[in-house]
């Protein structure tokens, strides 16, 4: 990865790590600021007079107090649609994680179970095939409706929870209950609402089949952390996938964690090289077209 491109249309100073109490003194003589995780609060733009302009370094923009930018006439904008690709592909490694076991057996024989085996082939674990199986979708957004494109690919019957009027051919339009009842994988594609706030919580997860296997990639919050290892603990859900937590890092008490059929990685859904190529290629061409007063992708 290089800053080269952006190096070209200014002096540039980049910063590995940023703690809050830094923030205004880093950006103090900047026009413009790229952040991904670093906050851009009403309280920080009050004391950056020469800011104009943020560049959110994701396609999430909650970063940044939006209302008070406006306010400031400073443009923000983010970087839509990179990483859709990296994402639906971490959404079917999870699962095929838990259908399949690939890295189980791999270490299993590593260890040298296969060569003591007295036949051919062993199994310790179910193996599950997806043709056939409902894949239920919440939010159907660049990311979610390519998850149901792979989904159908695979064989699967696709049912969303969407606010789209009209469904592609092959994804069924339902309601959060019968998302719920129906589905043998959750996937979660939603934006975090208030509403959306732990929208799998001890009573939706009442609605599931006890074999489900739910998969979140989108916001850690859009579930109950408790909730879901409480139901995997006491059998009411089959497996847990997560890309993202609610804290991240994690604290290392959390529940979720300790549980054998929770598979957590630590929010890379996003991170391929390619997906990174492209988010820095088109925040370059976002501060690009700002400076010729043309800006694009606008929040």
């Amino acid at each position: 990865m290089s800053w080269n491109e952006l190096e070209k249309l200014g002096d540039v100073t980049v910063y590995e790590r940023t703690a809050p109490q830094e923030t205004v003194v880093r950006a103090a003589e900047a026009d413009v600021v790229l952040t991904n995780k670093v906050l851009i609060t009403s309280e920080v733009m009050a004391q950056l007079p020469k800011l104009k302009y943020i560049g959110v370094l994701a396609t999430g923009y909650n970063v940044v107090d939006i209302k008070a930018a406006h306010e400031r006439d400073i443009v923000v904008t983010n970087v839509p649609a990179y990483s859709t690709e990296s994402v639906a592909q971490m959404v079917f490694s999870h699962l095929l994680t838990v259908t399949n076991r690939t890295e189980h057996y791999a270490q299993q024989n590593r260890e040298g179970k296969w060569s003591r085996s007295k036949d051919f082939c062993y199994w310790d674990a179910p193996l599950t095939e997806l043709a056939g199986k409902t894949f239920g979708i919440v939010g159907l957004g660049n990311i979610g409706m390519r998850v149901a494109q792979i989904a159908l690919a695979f064989g699967m019957k696709v049912k969303a929870l969407s606010s789209k009027e009209v469904l592609p051919a092959g994804i069924e339009k339902v309601n959060l209950d019968e998302l719920l009842a129906t589905s043998d994988v959750l996937s979660l594609h939603c934006p975090l609402t208030d509403s959306t706030r732990h929208l799998i919580n001890k009573e939706s997860l009442k609605k599931m089949k006890p074999s489900a296997i739910l998969i979140n990639t989108g916001r850690g919050p859009l579930i109950d952390d408790d909730a879901v290892a409480e139901a995997l603990e006491e059998g009411r859900l089959g497996a847990f996938c997560a890309d993202v937590m609610t804290v991240e890092p994690p604290a290392a008490d959390n529940k979720l964690q300790k549980q054998p059929n929770a598979y957590i990685t630590p929010h890379i859904a996003w991170a391929s090289t390619e997906a990174r190529v492209r988010l820095i290629q088109v925040a370059t061409e976002n501060v690009r077209c700002f400076i010729s007063g043309k800006p694009q992708n606008m929040v």
